[in-house]
């Protein structure tokens, strides 16, 4: 097959040549469109859901709307983690589901539950919506309104705000990729009316008159028309208010014929809500907005995208307000693609020159490095395919010297062919183009297999990679399909481009003439020599010198620290600001500008300073009013710094604000920050989670825990979550004196509400914009205690009472949040590593905390973060490396047949690990993971050079080669040159990486410096450690079976299969396993074969997804005789023909719409296999309380039994008592009998529906309830399956109809043709010759048109028919499912009912009526008729309960299927 490929390649070169261009066209195109961002998005997939209730306190939150929430999203499948905030009047639950989950069905799923939540939280108290659909890198564009100077007196902060939300946001929220705007700062414009309370109470009147009054005067309507011939005048009421002068003229109550208008009791002004945040820009306040990406976007599509819609924003804003980028991620993607594109530029020049210097032939080298863009675009060509975007990962680990590794081979085969091997071409000097052609295909396809084992085995060591999962697996798997993408593109390209281009411009001299690199390797083999021959006479001493290097690496790395993945470079700073406990957003922003202030003084490397105080209009980031977000963006370095790195900068600045006294500091960078804390819910590297149920038990513990880790060498930043200490106006009403009195608390929360904090009586329109239109005491009466114990509170009577003789209001402390997670309270406490690694800084604090720490029972810490990433990352590196080193063996062993050779070239595994381990140490670097996938990229390249050495020295030995020492002198003297040019370029292609500095390079750093310092000592150590071990184990004769016995490799593997599976089969089946329900149905799930089937039918339609752009075949035709004169002329013509293009478009929109039928099917298979399990586990929990039923049966029988024959043996009765009790004993064990075959029976029904192969019981051995049904209408059906299956059959036909339509429109054809036209022809009169060399071309166009239309008219109106079939089946089955729905709820409510009367009169009676009648019978005092009838009375009651009981489950499940319920 491959040389066939050669073959091809060589003989059809201008084929290969356009193939050729075709890639280059196609990589070209899919660079432009490729998706560019700095880094993989590694968020977890999650929902966030947030809900705003402004007059709740933190303890109200909690318990009317989170724990709701949290109840009602708890049982959706796929849930990993479920956290939440209760802060002031918000509520954020973020819901974490696996990555697999699509995002928008986890959102549909959340948006069905909430509507449950919705009925258990009071009606009107909070407003729940679910967050943007962004992630950690959605933060993309980060803007402030700016006042240029010259207006700074004309606009206002109300002002600016209202530009923002009306202007700038509403205009951004159309740009494709953008899933919200984030509006900060300013103050969101009201209409208010400041009521003034000594004038209401002058005029008997009370905040509600005023609500009243605006309500009833604030309206439009419309009322029909009049006919007035030939026109209708429609009737419109415009009474809605519009000025501050219509609001002041509202009439709030007549007082003796004299109107009491709002004016007189109020202050009707512009106002604004309260505010809960701000935004501050260097040392003033300011408004601005933060665009959030849709997630899935391409970052740099939409960034540009942003800007273009800004520029024609700020043509709608008025003049003097600009629109000022403060954070904008095109430039860390810029400056870390730059740093990509540079390493690689670098990195495959250093090849191209190592190739050309040490093959001494500067066409090889260049076809060789020919390869380098080729497979580079065939990489990108194939990113875009699969969705894989540019970054410093997917990027960041292509090394040229690996991609033309293949490609070195050959061409140096082909040249030591050409130019060495005098055999086949003696007497030649120079070459014929056929005889080139075959010298190519003869060196090319005897060295191709060789070529071909190394690029495998270096596909096979990123296999792991691939399977890595989580974060780790956003993060590295692009590097591994981006390598695998260009190793392929390689492997293709040296079948196929190499051998063509080797076979053209390689030079057809035989005779080789000394160069440079014959010279370089003199040099080498000078320097070399003296080496092997010493080591070859001290043998043991090598070994063990090698030995003992490896120990000592191992060592070194058990010294070694442990990060996730090294910090990136991001440019700008993120910092956090802390004030005190509950202080408010106007003292947050003072300190803010003090601080501000500072950092400009004395850091003039800072551009701008921007603290996001509070949180946004979307609150995504639920920051407390004392806490802000600090964005630092810096200037260019060029223009002075007062730092060298950003730690040092850090310290710095901590040391210069270190003045303010009661302000706490922290910094980060944006991404890392917004990605810890989106991820782990903590802002900080580590989260120390401390989970308990009191909160002042949580902070005086969280109190001992800072005390404890503040000292611990590199723990900075530490910030304790502050739950308590929130000061609070506590209202606690007096009960009887409300009653005295005839108010009720809504009554007086109303008032409250309104006073303060202020309540919307309305709307006010301002051409689109909309204003509340908001009532509140005015300031001067809300400003202290006092106002709100002299509230004045409307009696029913009409008198006024003041608060303070309803309740007490005093000051108290209360909580300030409560953080939850998996619907358990927690306090975080979080701290940044600086200066060390996280994972011996852990360590350290656990120790710590082990030793000191004392908690009460049910409190606990875990540890998060960073530092939970690197240990879940490590636990998978700890499966994947070993993985890729196994099937490295295995490929070693097929390929050499000798498990001796195979663990000959393994020994390069543990030499690489010592130059890798000690490259780190050298450098001062931690173990990451970006260490651990540089490791295992370095193993596979690493046997390589053994692999060459030990095939040299197994050719040699068949040659004839006997003497050891010769052999292994021999081969070392051929293959020195490829084993140094191998280790060469694949080491030195990643230089550029290990050395950077700019953007970017601290994630490659480590992958680089692993690989290089890996390859030096593989290299050294192969070349004189394995020739060593090969003498050692041929003279020894190391063999574990002997000639006469060879090993059949496959017969063994399968012998081994089969034994392990027959005992993992026997022992798994002799083995009896309880699973609960909700195991039982995910088990079924996962492994049952119809769910997999019809899953394999959503693969189907989604692969026939691609067959609906079915374009036909293009058409190459051609002419070849006398066609145009009795001259032979030859043409040829290409002609595409393709329908209309609405054909493609109906037709891609049927294979949506299959593919979505597809997933209806799946779910409903889904659906029933689940209903199945439920059915079957319930039944058998009946059968196994039935079975217990007639044990307890079958004890009182037989005790009846021996009773009785006791009293026929004493003569005290007769025979007959003695026959009847033996009878009911033997009914009863012949019914236990049948009842444990039906639980054998449904035991294998369960295997059967679970595929499995073991026996499992029930969890739930004694019957009982399975849930409850909340009554609700015939709508609860609307989630079934099989009903949207049917619904979908609708939207199918309607598709299918509108394709036939389509299809009767014309098609197109277009084509080009190139002829000859040999002969004399006149041109403009001129008789001119043209011969053969002379071609005429043209193109040509056509369309077809249907003129006869009857065929497509009748299939357009069957599928018009089809779909009127489809819409009557849905409408008929949704009818059916109502009337089941119903007819299952009447019979829910009788089993209920039963069920009901037996647990509560009749089963207490029954036990009541076996204890009696026993103890009667065997006192004497009840003869056996009697005692017979009340034990058959009693046991038939128990009987019918489980009867009952059973029903009622086996009711629940069919309603659960009806309703579309899996668990």
């Amino acid at each position: 097959m491959i040389e066939q490929i050669i073959k091809f390649s060589i003989k059809n070169k201008i084929i290969i040549g356009l193939f050729a261009l075709a890639l280059v066209a196609w990589g070209t195109y899919s660079l432009v469109h490729l998706p560019i961002d700095a880094v993989p998005d590694i968020t977890n997939n999650q929902v966030q859901v947030i809900s705003r209730a402004p007059s709740l306190a933190v303890q109200e939150v909690e318990s009317f709307i989170t724990a709701p929430v949290e109840v009602s999203v708890a049982n959706i499948p796929d849930v990993l983690e479920l956290r939440s905030i209760s802060r002031l009047g918000l509520s954020v639950v973020t819901v974490v589901f696996k990555d697999n989950v699509d995002i928008y069905w986890a959102r549909q799923q959340i948006g069905e539950r909430l509507k449950e939540a919705e009925d258990q939280i009071p009606q009107g108290l909070a407003k729940i919506e679910m967050a943007p659909i962004s992630t950690g890198l959605g933060e993309i564009f980060q803007y402030t309104l700016e006042i240029k100077d010259g207006y700074k007196d004309k606009f206002t902060p109300m002002d600016l705000r209202t530009y923002q939300d009306w202007i700038v946001r509403r205009q951004m929220l159309g740009t494709p990729g953008v899933a919200e705007v984030n509006s900060y700062g300013g103050f969101v414009k009201q209409y208010e009316i400041a009521v003034k309370p000594e004038r209401l109470r002058a005029m008997n009147l009370s905040l509600t008159d005023i609500f009243e009054a605006l309500e009833n005067n604030n309206e439009n309507t419309g009322s029909a028309y009049i006919d007035k011939k030939p026109e209708a005048y429609f009737i419109r009421g415009i009474g809605l208010v519009k000025t501050l002068d219509d609001i002041e003229n509202i009439v709030v109550k007549t007082t003796n014929g004299i109107p009491v208008l709002v004016r007189d009791v109020a202050t009707v002004q512009f106002g604004h809500a309260t505010r809960y945040g701000a935004l501050v820009s260097d040392t003033t306040e300011a408004v601005g907005g933060v665009v959030m990406m849709l997630k899935g976007a391409n970052a740099n599509e939409v960034i540009g995208q942003v800007k273009e819609k800004i520029t024609s924003i700020q043509k709608s804003l008025p003049a003097g307000i600009e629109i000022t980028p403060y954070l904008d991620r095109t430039d860390l993607v810029d400056r870390a693609i730059g740093t990509v594109t540079r390493n690689l530029l670098e990195g495959a020049l250093i090849v191209i020159f190592i190739l050309v210097l040490l093959l001494g032939n500067f066409r090889a080298g260049l076809i060789v490095a020919s390869v380098i863009p080729l497979a580079m675009l065939f990489a990108i060509g194939m990113m875009q395919l699969f969705g894989v975007s540019g970054n410093l990962m997917s990027l960041g680990a292509i090394d040229f010297g690996l991609i033309v590794d293949g490609a070195v081979i050959i061409v140096e085969s082909i040249v030591h062919r050409i130019t060495m091997n005098k055999s086949h071409h003696t007497g030649i000097k120079r070459l014929t183009q056929p005889q080139m052609d075959e010298e190519v295909f003869q060196a090319s396809s005897k060295i191709r297999t060789a070529a071909a084992f190394g690029e495998i085995i270096i596909l096979i060591v990123y296999l792991p990679i691939l399977a890595l999962v989580g974060i780790e697996g956003k993060m590295f798997k692009p590097m591994g399909q981006v390598v695998s993408f260009a190793i392929l593109g390689a492997f293709i390209l040296s079948l196929t481009w190499v051998p063509m281009i080797s076979s053209l411009f390689l030079s057809k001299n035989t005779e080789h003439k000394r160069n440079i690199s014959d010279k370089i390797m003199d040099l080498f083999h000078k320097a070399f020599n003296p080496v092997i021959l010493y080591a070859l006479k001290h043998k043991l001493a090598i070994v063990l010198t090698a030995v003992v290097l490896f120990i000592g690496s191992l060592f070194l790395f058990s010294r070694l620290g442990g990060e996730f993945i090294p910090q990136l470079e991001e440019g700008a700073l993120a910092g956090l600001v802390i004030t005190l406990q509950g202080g408010s957003p106007a003292n947050t922003v003072d300190e803010v500008k003090r601080a501000n202030t500072i950092l400009r003084d004395n850091f003039p490397e800072i551009k701008h300073l921007i603290a996001k105080i509070g949180p946004g209009e979307i609150p995504t980031d639920p920051t407390p009013m004392e806490t802000g977000d600090y964005i630092i963006t810096p200037k260019p370095k060029s223009e002075g710094t007062t730092a060298e790195t950003r730690e040092e900068l850090v310290e710095k600045m901590e040391e210069k604000l270190a003045v303010m006294a009661g302000v706490k500091f922290e910094f980060s960078q944006p991404i890392q920050l917004r990605f810890n804390e989106l991820m782990t819910g903590s802002r900080q590297d580590v989260a120390i989670k401390l989970f308990g149920d009191n909160l002042d038990t949580l902070a005086f513990k969280a109190s001992q825990i800072e005390e404890l880790i503040q000292n611990i060498e590199g723990v900075t930043d530490i910030n304790v979550e502050k739950v308590t200490g929130l000061a609070q106006i506590q209202i606690e009403y007096n009960r009887p004196r409300m009653a005295q009195y005839g108010v009720s608390v809504t009554e007086i929360n109303n008032i409250l509400k309104a006073a303060f904090a202020g309540s919307s009586a309305g709307v006010v329109f301002d051409e689109e914009k909309r204003f509340d239109l908001v009532v509140r005491l005015d300031k001067a009466n809300r400003r202290d205690i006092s106002d709100v114990k002299n509230l004045s509170i409307a009696l029913p009577d009409g008198r006024l009472i003041s608060l303070d003789q309803l309740a007490s209001v005093e000051i108290k402390t209360g909580p300030a949040q409560v953080s939850r997670e998996n619907t358990k309270r927690r306090l975080t406490i979080g701290f940044n590593v600086r200066g060390r690694d996280v994972q011996s800084v852990v360590k350290d604090a656990q120790s710590k905390l082990d030793a000191n720490l004392t908690l009460p029972v049910g409190y606990y810490t875990t540890f998060g973060g960073q530092f939970e990433n690197l240990i879940a990352a490590r636990e998978r590196l700890a499966i994947a490396v070993p993985v890729a080193l196994l099937l490295i063996f295995v490929l070693l062993f097929f390929t050499f047949h000798s498990l001796k050779q195979t663990v000959l070239i393994y020994t390069a595994v543990p030499m690489a690990a010592i130059g890798g381990v000690v490259a780190l140490w050298l450098r001062d670097m931690n173990f990451s993971i970006s260490a651990g996938v540089g490791f295992i990229a370095l193993f596979g390249v690493a046997v390589l050079n053994g692999i060459v050495l030990i095939a040299e020295f197994n050719r040699l030995e068949k040659e004839g080669v006997a003497d050891i020492t010769e052999r292994v002198l021999k081969g070392l003297n051929t293959r020195l040159r490829p084993v140094l040019m191998t280790a060469a370029v694949a080491s030195l292609g990643f230089l550029p990486m290990a050395l950077s500095t700019s953007a970017g390079a601290e994630v490659q750093k480590p992958l680089a410096t692993v690989v290089i310092g890996g390859l030096i000592t593989s290299t050294l150590l192969t070349l004189v450690v394995l020739p060593i071990l090969y003498i050692i184990f041929t003279k020894r004769n190391f063999r574990l079976f002997s000639k006469k016995r060879k090993l059949n490799t496959g017969g063994m593997v399968m012998i081994l299969l089969l034994v392990s599976s027959l005992f993992v089969n026997k022992a798994e089946a002799q083995q009896t396993k309880p699973i609960t329900l909700q195991n039982a149905i995910q088990l079924a799930l996962d492994s049952n074969l119809a769910v997999r089937s019809a899953a394999y039918s959503v693969d189907v339609q989604k692969a026939l997804k691609g067959a609906s752009w079915d374009i036909p075949k293009t058409a190459i035709e051609g002419q070849y005789g006398q066609f145009n004169s009795y001259t032979k002329d030859n043409s040829f013509t290409v002609s595409q023909s393709f329908a209309f293009p609405t054909v493609y478009i109906n037709q891609n929109k049927l294979a949506n719409a299959n593919i979505k039928s597809s997933e209806w099917q799946q779910k409903a298979s889904q659906l029933e296999v689940t209903t199945q399990v439920k059915q079957v586990y319930w039944q058998l929990a009946y059968l196994y309380s039935k079975q217990k039923l007639l044990n307890y049966q079958d004890s009182l029988y037989s005790g009846f039994l021996r009773a009785a024959e006791l009293r026929a043996k004493s003569g005290e009765t007769n025979r007959l008592e003695m026959i009847t009790a033996r009878s009911q004993s033997l009914e009863i064990k012949n019914q236990l009998q049948q009842t444990t075959a039906d639980i054998g029976i449904l035991n294998q029904r369960l295997q059967t529906l679970l595929n499995v192969d073991y026996t499992l019981i029930p969890a739930d051995t004694v019957l009982r309830r399975s849930g409850f049904i909340t009554l609700s209408d015939t709508s609860a059906v609307s989630a079934n399956p099989s009903l949207g299956y049917t619904q979908q059959q609708v939207e199918i036909t309607r598709i299918e109809k509108n394709l036939e339509r389509s299809r009767m429109m014309p098609d197109f054809s277009i084509g080009y043709f190139s002829q000859t036209m040999q002969g004399v022809q006149d041109v403009d009169g001129i008789p001119r010759t043209f011969g053969t060399g002379d071609r005429f071309t043209g193109i040509q166009a056509g369309i077809a048109i249907p003129l006869w239309f009857a065929p497509y008219t009748s299939k357009t109106k069957a599928a018009k028919i089809k779909q009127q079939i489809a819409s009557t089946n849905s409408e008929y089955y949704t009818k059916s499912l109502s009337g089941s729905y119903k007819a299952l709820l009447s019979e829910y409510g009788k089993y209920n009912n039963s069920v009901e009367f037996y647990e509560k009169q009749a089963i207490p009676e029954a036990d009541l009526i076996i204890e009696q009648s026993t103890r009667s019978y065997k006192a004497g005092a009840m003869d056996y008729l009697d005692y017979i009838l009340s034990l058959n009375r009693a046991l038939s009651i128990k009987q019918n309960y489980l009867d009952a009981l059973n029903g009622y489950n086996q009711t629940i499940i069919s309603i659960d299927f009806i309703t579309g319920k899996t668990f």
